[in-house]
């Protein structure tokens, strides 16, 4: 895990690579979970039997499903001491590559793209572009631009 020293100390680390994280499990119990809290009951993500018929052979994550697990990837790659409080403050690109399959374990690994002080504000805007890759798959699940804000 990569340390930074507080807000100003991110600027230095552009270019920077973090990671990889360590795999989780994106099981059957899981997709099914995410449905139940999004209302998203598409058969490709909770029906096995139907999806074992499909080209993919398996029910597969919501596409949403495996960006939201970024964010508890990514607190395993780095963390920013001194900071008053951060804000995820968007998504400049999101590009799902390869369906995440049930009984999957996905990691991620990001590079730091940007690291730039918030004009009128005691902050460090952050952009890393992310890579879910899958275990065993040569394309990645996908691929994320995302930006933060941490303050001093």
């Amino acid at each position: 895990m990569r340390i930074f020293d507080g807000p100003a100390d991110l600027v230095a680390s552009e270019g920077e690579t973090l990671g990889p994280s360590d795999w989780i499990l994106v099981d059957q119990q899981r997709i099914d979970a995410f449905a139940d809290v999004t209302g998203d009951h598409q058969w490709i993500h909770v029906d096995p039997v139907r999806a074992a018929a499909s080209s993919f052979g398996s029910t597969i994550a919501h596409g949403y499903l495996t960006l939201s697990l970024l964010a508890g990837l990514t607190t395993g790659l780095y963390r920013v001491d001194r900071v008053s409080f951060a804000v995820n403050y968007g998504l400049d690109r999101v590009r799902f590559i390869t369906p995440v399959v049930a009984g999957s374990r996905i990691r991620a690994a990001a590079r730091v793209a940007r690291a730039e002080p918030v004009a009128g504000a005691d902050a460090v805007q952050l952009t890393l572009e992310s890579t879910i890759e899958i275990e065993g798959v040569p394309r990645p699940a996908a691929v994320v631009t995302s930006l933060a804000r941490y303050f001093g």
